[in-house]
């Protein structure tokens, strides 16, 4: 930009090294001289965050009201791009009208662990799905003049020692699951800013860390923003210069300003670095200044019936047995827990909203059904795990007087938070002794879960229904009524699995480090890659979700251009049942004879729709022999192997509808050559050479000795892992030294 190359001219050394680092806690430093504004940060990422008075040390004093839409867990849920943009339009109106120029978030970091504090704020545990909802949230509020920082990048997946733990991740589950979730975002979306996490990967700082910062993000993706360190993540202000980390905050005082004037003179810093990160803030600042032309009207009542509308589609109905919802409205109807009054819809730390208003499902049932149909009972204390005998009886003399009992139960805000990670996936113990009494007495016991991650259901074969609320947000309580009384049919799938035990998650034996280290030893095998993988029991699946409809899907055709290296994936879905409804179409590719390591299905599109009764629906989906692609560590690059892939179609991970097979011409790859020590099933498992090495065991290796009981299975499998070093030990013709090279010239030749 010419207005930013003016700009530096004119700075001093001074001006520049100041531009570093914040002037307070939400906002950059100006120069009045110049005319170079300030640009104002904004906590999000599910609602605008700014703070009223005095920040207080850590920047989580009281702010102004502002819409608080449903957190990530939630938004994620919806499967819905489109609905998510809407947000984050709404998003970037409030921040626009509260003249904040750059929100922070969204906030993608995988969810590797059920126990991530944090993981009400994130979006999934897979990376196709993180990076399609983050890059239509950052166009959304972009669109209105706003910037985001995409954050925590990247392996920030803990809260547990977050400022010092070092996560060692090899290059192909740090290339495949992690940056994964960021790399399209970032190249497609544009954010003005990439807010680095506060701790370690492979030893280094992220706030210092070369090879993310510079190599992976401004090299290999073209980043042109800024990157902004977490608040507090800075360590050695002069490396992260020379990393590619442009911009400090909160501000320090000018106490970094010292190291970096010493280190110009030294010569350890040259001022081309400075001027690096400055032109990278000051990009963000001409942004800016052109976003704060854009208007500034917050329809507040529309933002909230929005949040309502994100919301009903971010729940999930996990069962339904009988078709027990949804309630007839004249139903008599036991509301029990204090959930249904005192909602917990949003989480904890940095990301609270004061919530413009709030809906109860309390109140929001008393509206649909009458007051004369609801009778309450609070069941619990949400202050204590124990629950009291008298509120117990309470609660089971209101159960049993009704026709259905809805139990409200979930995580309280001391289980879940940011800076904590949770210890175990149970919920208190007083919601798992008042679901288990309650749905012994009543049949028609139905369970609303208000919580940020996954838990535990020992009582999952005890109750009729279940419904997953989340952290819907302001209006939570409306959206939730309108689901059980079927005046929205449910359409959330999940967006990440839910386990029956917490020991089943693959992540569970490094989790969550010792001390400061953290081995990411479960590799490519995150989440359903895992569990679908091992075949392993699960209590609800990756992308499961009920609908109050039914879906038939039929007609799949896969057309494989191979000159363009393109798929067109089509297929149909009728509505066969009385609702209007939504499903989400999710396809999955399957590796079947690859030889390299691969989990047993991904992720690779999906597709939401609104159904009317009776009618069928054609749609596809997009591939490209790029979506079959995994990251050679070897060569550290992406390649797609030659091989046959499975190509589903489903309504969850384990609901498959339609399916196929394709051959698909990857990449050519030069193999590395065969030696001494190549192993001769290896070698056999390369259809190009298998002939010349079959030809040349026939003439060396010893005939059947019948006189003696030998195991052939046994025998292949020595045969198999034998180095071709060791032949001259097993074979009836000695197999020389210049016959072995002989024979590795003629198998490195038919390469």
């Amino acid at each position: 930009m010419s207005q930013v190359r003016s700009w530096i001219k004119e700075m001093t050394l001074e001006e520049k090294v100041r531009l570093l680092s914040g002037a307070d806690f939400w906002s950059t430093v100006s120069v009045e001289r110049l005319g170079i504004p300030s640009i104002v940060v904004g906590d999000g990422p599910h609602g605008v965050r700014k703070p009223t008075g005095e920040t207080d040390a850590i920047g989580l004093s009281d702010s102004v009201p502002a819409t608080c839409f449903p957190t990530g867990s939630a938004l994620a849920a919806t499967w819905n791009p489109q609905l998510i943009e809407g947000v984050g339009q709404a998003l970037g109106k409030e921040a626009r009208f509260h003249n904040i120029d750059l929100l922070l978030g969204p906030a993608i970091n995988i969810k590797r662990s059920p126990l991530c504090g944090r993981n009400f704020e994130y979006y999934s545990e897979d990376p196709y799905l993180t990076k399609k909802l983050a890059s239509s949230y950052i166009e959304g509020v972009q669109s209105q003049g706003v910037g985001t920082s995409i954050k925590h990048y990247v392996a920030n997946n803990q809260e547990h020692r977050r400022m010092s733990i070092n996560a060692e991740v090899e290059l192909r589950p740090l290339n495949e699951i992690y940056l994964e979730a960021f790399k399209e975002p970032i190249q497609l979306a544009r954010p003005w800013s990439v807010m680095c996490g506060y701790n370690m990967v492979n030893g280094d700082l992220l706030s210092e860390n070369k090879v993310l910062l510079k190599d992976v993000l401004r090299e290999q993706w073209g980043f042109d923003g800024f990157v902004v360190s977490d608040w507090g993540a800075v360590n050695d202000r002069v490396k992260g210069i020379q990393s590619g980390m442009d911009l400090e905050m909160p501000g320090c005082g000018g106490l970094n300003d010292t190291a970096i004037y010493q280190a110009i003179k030294s010569g350890e810093l040259d001022e081309a670095s400075i001027d690096a990160s400055v032109a990278s803030i000051l990009s963000g600042i001409v942004r800016a200044i052109e976003g704060r032309k854009h208007s500034n009207f917050v329809d507040t009542e529309g933002h909230h019936t929005l949040a309502r509308q994100v919301a009903e589609e971010g729940i999930v109905l996990l069962k339904n047995e009988n078709g027990l919802l949804p309630l007839a409205k004249t139903a008599k109807i036991a509301i029990i827990g204090q959930m249904a009054k005192a909602p917990r819809y949003q989480g904890g730390g940095s990301s609270r909203v004061h919530p413009t208003q709030v809906d109860t499902v309390y109140d929001s049932l008393c509206n649909k059904l009458g007051q004369s149909n609801i009778s309450y009972a609070s069941g619990y204390n949400l202050k204590s795990d124990h629950l009291a005998p008298d509120d117990l009886d309470t609660a089971l003399r209101t159960a049993k007087q009704a026709e259905y009992a809805i139990l409200f139960v979930g995580l309280p805000d001391h289980y879940e938070s940011e800076g904590f990670d949770r210890l175990h996936m149970k919920l208190p113990p007083s919601h798992n002794q008042l679901v288990k009494e309650i749905s012994k007495l009543q049949p028609n016991t139905i369970v609303v879960l208000n919580n940020g991650s996954p838990v535990e259901m020992p009582w999952v074969q005890d109750v009729g229904a279940i419904l997953e609320g989340y952290l819907t947000g302001q209006a939570s309580g409306s959206a939730m009524a309108n689901i059980l009384v079927g005046d929205v049919s449910p359409s959330g799938k999940l967006a990440e699995t839910f386990p029956i035990r917490l020991e089943h998650n693959p992540s569970h034996l490094f989790f969550p480090g010792v001390k400061d280290y953290l081995k990411y030893g479960e590799g490519i095998y995150v989440g359903y890659r895992y569990y679908d993988t091992k075949f392993l029991e699960v209590l609800f699946p990756f992308g499961h979700g009920l609908s109050y409809s039914a879906f038939e899907y039929e007609g799949l055709r896969v057309i494989n251009n191979k000159e363009e290296e393109t798929l067109k994936v089509s297929f149909s879905i009728k509505n066969i049942g009385k609702r209007l409804a939504s499903e989400v179409a999710q396809l999955y590719i399957q590796p079947i004879d690859t030889l390299i390591d691969q989990p047993y299905q991904m992720l690779k599109g999906f597709k939401k729709i609104s159904i009317k009764p009776g009618e069928a629906v054609s749609l596809q989906i997009d591939l490209t022999y790029k979506d079959f692609a995994y990251f050679d560590s070897t060569r550290e690059n992406w390649h797609v192997e030659t091989a046959t892939y499975g190509i589903a179609i489903g309504s969850s991970s384990r609901d498959m509808r339609l399916q196929t097979q394709i051959e698909l011409t990857g990449d050519r790859v030069d193999r590395p050559l065969f030696h001494e020590n190549s192993l001769v099933g290896d070698i056999l498992e390369c259809p190009d050479v298998k002939g010349v090495l079959l030809d040349f065991l026939a003439g060396v290796m010893k005939a059947e000795d019948k006189g003696q009981d030998v195991n052939p299975e046994m025998a292949a499998a020595m045969m198999k892992y034998m180095p071709l070093r060791a032949l001259k030990y097993f074979s009836e013709s000695p197999v020389t030294q210049n016959r072995l090279k002989s024979l590795l010239k003629a198998l490195n030749k038919s390469l």
